[in-house]
């Protein structure tokens, strides 16, 4: 496919293309018809942009794929830029050490934010080369495409939701105004699922509908098929004063707005096609206000999440108990295994709809590559001889949930309990931490790594990422990493605590709960808050070594032992309470 792209790239006149992992809303996780990239270079990974010339051609991909990536793109002609390590340069600077005056580099300008098209045209125009937003070789090239989804919408019950879709929008518009526009268009699909109480199955594991949204005071539509509207959803939106027009019609639509319309876009989350179409004056840029208004979850929400960590706990007792049965008894047992065995006790819960992400089953030298996925080539038997690192989660009606354990079906080496010990308690340093208000989460990371760098240990991948209410695993605005994030930590918001260690070829540990911003105590000082665990369901106690913990740490691991048994316990059957009891037994 690289000789077709570089045969359209010469007759279009571009000496270089870039196509990055992404969809026109600049999504995370993306519908099949949008995955150019990996239809080119063959590679899985959820981010990483691949660069074409005619000559060259490399996959940028940051550490949490490096290994997949390698293995991925052996014998394609397709390199590796292993992003994040000092000797590798950025794409923009890549590209212009090998172009000159005068060439055309190519993207697809629905693709790349306002922001990246904007900062790749002006880093490109000091070298004197141009940018060609117009180059769209998956739409010439790619024969068997993939249509866009068109699952039906259906809409998220107020009673799980917390509040009418009318609250909601009358907040936005508020925030809108004080932005000095008079309209705001929003491109982000779990912005529009949340501000809308739709949801759908357009994207793998996050249920979000495939639309853009133009909200005003006089004048609200929602870009979507038509064929994913029922008419129970029609009315939804009916009462929400919403329209709806085709979604081929959102540039056209922005296009014939008048000159009086002032709309908010979000630079970072909005397409560099949407800028052009609106125009210079008509646009108004700022963040989203509906992130933050998203982020801090409601007290249904908040109670909805708690119910839904429950059941997800119950469902990996019964999940886990299969697992050692069938490693007891010898049965056959792979990677893919346990992911169908996950999802199997899950959805037998109540409100369960589907897996929040692809789950991550990585037996030993697997559990080093951050974002392992289990393929028929490589779905590992698990046995006894070394780690097993499980990272999964599920959307329920009333709650997302993520976690990551990391266990010993064996006897575990010192070594492995002394790097399972030192995760920890990173992770019970930042889910005890005190801090106040206003604090970032680049302020607490260190929390986390601290005992891994006493040691010269570390990890490259960040410590917390927002969690979505029943929509996706991934949110913002905040984020607990060691790159500044200028939002600050807030009561309601649901973030993940998930150090982790990797020893490229031997194992990989990551130990994650989901916490809840909460408030903690007020001073002369001012206000402070701290961190409620959500997740429920043991650590494992053989990887702990007592000898390098404080009685401080073997406390908070005993009383979450303590909480979950007792949160657990009336969801489980007696056999089931009994092996929940041996696995929280006091240390």
């Amino acid at each position: 496919m690289i000789k077709q792209l570089r045969d359209l790239m010469r007759s279009k006149g571009i000496d270089a293309a870039i196509f990055p992992q992404t969809d026109p809303h600049q999504s995370e996780y993306i519908a099949d018809h949008w995955q150019v990239r990996r239809w080119l270079s063959g590679f899985t990974g959820s981010a990483g942009a691949l660069v074409v010339t005619p000559t060259e051609a490399y996959v940028w991909a940051d550490s949490r794929y490096w290994l997949q990536a390698a293995a991925q793109l052996s014998g394609t002609g397709i390199a590796v830029m292993e992003e994040g390590k000092p000797e590798v340069p950025a794409i923009t600077e890549w590209i212009c050490s090998r172009l000159t005056d005068g060439q055309t580099v190519g993207i697809h300008g629905m693709l790349f934010s306002i922001d990246a098209t904007e900062a790749l045209r002006s880093r490109l125009g000091e070298a004197g080369i141009k940018l060609d937003t117009d180059f769209d070789a998956a739409g010439e090239l790619w024969t068997g495409r993939p249509a866009l989804p068109d699952a039906p919408i259906f809409v998220h019950d107020v009673k799980y939701a917390g509040e009418e879709p009318s609250s909601k929008i009358a907040a936005i518009l508020a925030e809108t105004f004080r932005c000095g526009a008079n309209a705001i268009f929003i491109s982000d699909l779990a912005e529009i699922a949340w501000t809308l109480n739709i949801r759908s199955r357009d994207v793998e594991s996050n249920p979000v509908a495939i639309s853009f949204l133009y909200l005003s005071e006089t004048d609200s539509t929602l870009f979507v098929d038509p064929r994913k509207l029922t008419p129970e959803v029609i009315a939804h939106l009916d009462s929400c004063g919403i329209a709806t027009q085709p979604y081929d019609r959102t540039l056209p639509f922005l296009a014939a707005l008048p000159d009086t319309a002032r709309v908010l876009v979000s630079p970072s989350q909005t397409a560099g096609d949407v800028a052009c179409a609106l125009g210079k004056n008509r646009t108004v840029r700022h963040d989203s206000p509906v992130a933050i208004l998203k982020g801090c979850k409601n007290e249904t929400q908040i109670e909805g999440i708690r119910q839904a960590m429950r059941r997800d706990g119950a469902a990996l007792v019964k999940a886990f108990m299969h697992i050692e049965a069938d490693v007891a008894a010898q049965r056959p047992l792979t990677e893919m295994g346990i992911a169908d065995l996950l999802t199997h006790y899950r959805s037998q819960q109540p409100l369960y709809f589907d897996q929040s992400f692809d789950t991550i089953a990585g037996y030993g030298p697997h559990g080093a590559i951050v974002h392992y996925s289990a393929t028929p080539d490589t779905d590992a038997r698990i046995r006894t001889d070394n780690l097993l690192l499980i990272d999964s989660g599920a959307n329920y009606l009333d709650g997302t949930t993520d976690i990551t354990r990391t266990v010993a079906l064996g006897q575990p080496t010192e070594r492995q309990r002394t790097d399972f010990t030192l995760v920890m308690k990173g992770h019970i340093a930042l889910a005890a931490a005190v801090y106040p208000e206003g604090t970032r989460g680049a302020q607490l990371d260190a929390l986390a790594r601290q005992f891994l760098w006493q040691h010269g240990l570390s990890y490259l991948h960040g410590t917390g990422h927002g969690v979505g209410h029943f929509l996706n695993v991934h949110e913002g605005p905040q984020s607990i990493r060691l790159n500044e994030n200028p939002t600050p930590l807030r009561p309601g918001m649901i973030t993940s605590d998930e150090p982790g260690l990797y020893r490229e070829g031997e194992y990989g540990i990551r130990c994650e709960n989901l916490v809840l911003t909460v408030p903690a105590r007020t001073t002369e000082f001012g206000r402070f808050l701290k961190f409620e665990t959500l997740t429920l369901f043991p650590f494992d106690r053989k990887l702990f070594d007592l000898s390098i913990m404080t009685p401080q740490e073997i406390q908070w691991v005993n009383e979450y032992h303590d909480k979950v048994r007792r949160e657990l316990s009336p969801l489980l059957s007696p056999e089931e309470n009994a092996w929940l009891t041996e696995r929280t037994m006091p240390l």
